[in-house]
């Protein structure tokens, strides 16, 4: 069974940087598309980013305008989200997914084609 587990989130004031880390056990983090959603209060849950599972590949939710970067360390069997220049916007809850679906379509930026989700790990923007 595939476990993911984020940490990273915390407070910050705006304009300044977190770095999110998913560490995935159970299987190779690599034999998966791996991705990252957030999720502010009474809103659904959003497409970030996401990376195939070869790691050449990535693609970005068009708001983040270059704020954002999905990375991997196959060594740590872990998936990273570094954020700069962060607003007030940015508050929610952050979540990694795991996806077996590895051809590279819009369908992942969707949460139902993801199979394994993480607890989650809140970010608070403070302005």
């Amino acid at each position: 069974q595939v476990q993911l587990v984020e940490s990273g989130g915390g407070l910050v004031q705006a304009g300044g940087s977190l770095r999110l880390s998913c560490e995935v056990s159970g299987r190779t983090l690599s034999t998966y598309t791996m991705g990252w959603f957030r999720q502010a209060p009474g809103k659904e849950r959003e497409f970030v980013a996401v990376v195939n599972w070869r790691g050449d590949r990535t693609s970005y939710s068009d708001s983040l305008k270059g704020r954002f970067t999905i990375s991997r360390d196959i060594a740590k069997n872990t998936l990273y989200l570094q954020m700069n220049s962060l607003s007030p916007e940015d508050t929610a809850s952050y979540y990694c997914a795991a996806s077996t679906n590895l051809g590279w379509t819009g369908v992942l930026r969707t949460t139902r084609n993801y199979d394994y989700w993480g607890q989650g790990t809140q970010v608070t923007v403070s302005s």
